[in-house]
């Protein structure tokens, strides 16, 4: 971590904070919507779709209000604020699952205020050359909140405690927006406050960056199915639900910076596309099935494949953008990817539902095999 920007750290140690918070609730949504509701695969594909999708046109809304008034800080806390109140809210709804859905959209409306200007201050705060190294540090801070998280909701489940899953998560979350608001200094100082041109997003790299990652969103498995899928399709106990994610975060966190220094010496680019082979290989595993070896490689596999496109995606649109356009331009590409992700969702529900987990792996294979196939010979 050795010359990266004191930005970037504390950055990172804000997304620990706010994914342990996060990543509580994701781990125990599952279990409490298919297990303890008897939610079937279309409502959980709804309300993973929305988890997904209402950060999509907000990142806009963020990214375009940090480039405007040059406070990327400010329309972060914004964000992180919003995302933190809701986790109060769960407890209150109870089983009923519009009022889930509503306040998982609104936790999620948080996301996507503040992913965007997030982005933009690792970009601004980083020297060029150093930015998937950056952004691998970033990620990597994030991903040992990942990590954490299903661990403290797995504990206070196995304590007879579910409920208190939402109060803690919810003092995680205030730790994180205390962090962000203390020790994080604000780029806008140092950047000009410039009028949004959307014109800077039509140039050609640009464009050909944001139409494959969104065709690669449309066959991406929601962490969700995948999950589901690796418990029912090993036949691990569903008790353990909610600590598989625990198996992605492990080689997230070991992957996401070796990948990032990777991708900055062989091509960002490469190492994104090379990513999607990876989640290929994990839709395989799960058609497939099998016993605990088979868990343990798909989820080994899922974690690979997020250190090598979540933060190398970032790193591959950055040096696209001009200073003043940074948050606006990111956050185009991650609300078209995250509008894909929501139709995937929602698609691989409806599937599932007629044809099973099984069936609904072969279509979704086949259509990254072609949507990645597409992507290397384009770029």
């Amino acid at each position: 971590m050795a010359g990266l920007p004191s930005t970037v750290l504390a950055l990172g140690v804000v997304s620990l904070l706010t994914d342990i918070s996060a990543e509580m609730v994701t781990a125990f949504l599952p279990m409490y919507l298919v297990y303890g509701l008897g939610a079937g695969y279309l409502q959980l594909g709804v309300v993973d779709g929305l988890y997904t999708g209402a950060t999509a046109l907000l990142r806009l809304a963020g990214g375009h209000f940090a480039d405007r008034t040059g406070r990327p800080k400010a329309v972060a806390l914004v964000g992180y604020g919003l995302s933190a109140v809701t986790k109060l809210g769960f407890p209150a709804a109870g089983a009923t699952l519009p009022l889930i859905g509503g306040l998982v959209a609104l936790d999620r409306a948080g996301k996507g205020i503040r992913t965007g200007p997030r982005d933009a201050m690792i970009t601004l705060a980083s020297p060029p050359a150093l930015l998937g190294r950056a952004f691998g540090v970033h990620r990597t801070l994030d991903t040992i909140g990942a990590l954490l998280g299903p661990v403290v909701a797995f504990a206070l489940i196995a304590a007879a405690a579910p409920g208190s899953v939402f109060v803690v998560s919810f003092a995680f979350a205030v730790a994180g927006v205390i962090v962000l608001a203390v020790w994080v200094r604000d780029p806008g100082e140092r950047v000009e406050r410039a009028k949004v041109d959307f014109r800077v997003l039509l140039r050609p790299e640009y464009r050909r960056v944001t139409v494959v990652a969104t065709v690669l969103g449309f066959a991406t498995v929601s962490d969700a199915f995948l999950l589901l899928a690796a418990q029912q399709r090993t036949g691990v106990d569903p008790k353990w639900l909610p600590l598989l994610p625990v198996g992605i975060a492990v080689t997230f966190l070991a992957c996401a910076l070796p990948v990032g220094r990777f991708a900055d010496r062989v091509g960002r680019w490469r190492v994104f596309l090379g990513g999607h082979l990876v989640l290929l290989a994990v839709y395989a595993l799960l058609l497939i099935g099998g016993n605990w070896l088979v868990l343990i490689a798909a989820l080994g596999l899922h974690g690979l494949f997020y250190a090598a496109t979540d933060g190398v995606l970032m790193a591959c649109v950055g040096p696209l953008l001009p200073a003043g356009q940074t948050a606006s331009g990111l956050a185009v590409v991650q609300t078209a990817q995250a509008l894909a992700r929501t139709c995937a969702a929602v698609l691989f529900g409806v599937l599932a539902g007629f044809g099973g987990l099984g069936m609904s792996f072969v279509y979704f294979g086949l259509a990254l095999a072609g949507a990645i196939a597409v992507a290397w010979r384009w770029r």
